[in-house]
């Protein structure tokens, strides 16, 4: 993949991601109508660049062409979305799917169900339309939402165990474990102020 191809194949995937940010901007302050409440704390955004791309591509035994970036990857534009509290995940991802236009292709609850090394978030793919002058296609988005206390559990794990492989990655591997239970115990705490709760599904 040349760069001159990198740059013309992110284009509808940066626009897909700007799309759903601005969607979820429009979430933030309208959510809670009956409050001045937000339930977002921050929103972070990336396109995965160019190495990125071909690394994930070659793990996966493809070759590093641009099809096969669209046929295999999901996660080229991806959003990061940190809340206060877990009622907060829940409701966005349902008033997200209260939106017709957008299509769910993957869910995956890590709240509830924590990965073995203590990871809790809540992962979604969503189909995003692009519109064009006389066409509209759908790209991939990834969302991960998180707590500020998931964020800082996995933001440090991925620092100190991810990148800089230490030796006694075991020993490490069990103490972020007791971490995450432990904030995910003042977490808990946390909730005892939330003063919105889980809005109700509407079918």
């Amino acid at each position: 993949m040349t760069n001159e191809q990198y740059y013309d194949f992110i284009q509808p995937y940066q626009n897909a991601g700007q799309m759903m940010y601005t969607r979820l901007e429009v979430l933030n302050k309208s959510l809670y109508c009956k409050s001045a409440t937000s339930p977002i704390h921050n929103i972070q955004e990336r396109i995965k660049s160019k190495k990125s791309v071909e690394k994930k591509l070659r793990k996966m035994g493809y070759s590093d062409s641009v099809q096969n970036a669209k046929d295999f990857l999901q996660d080229i534009a991806g959003i990061r979305v940190i809340c206060y509290f877990i009622d907060d995940i829940y409701n966005l991802v349902n008033a997200l799917k209260r939106q017709n236009e957008l299509i769910f292709i993957k869910e995956k609850d890590y709240i509830r169900n924590p990965k073995p090394n203590g990871y809790r978030s809540y992962h979604v793919i969503i189909a995003v339309p692009v519109y064009y002058l006389d066409t509209m296609e759908y790209f991939p988005v990834e969302i991960q939402f998180r707590t500020m206390t998931m964020d800082l559990w996995a933001s440090m794990e991925h620092r100190v165990c991810y990148k800089k492989q230490p030796e006694h990655r075991s020993e490490l591997a069990e103490a972020f474990c007791q971490y995450a239970d432990i904030l995910g115990k003042i977490e808990e705490q946390f909730e005892a102020y939330n003063e919105t709760g889980m809005l109700e599904e509407i079918e």
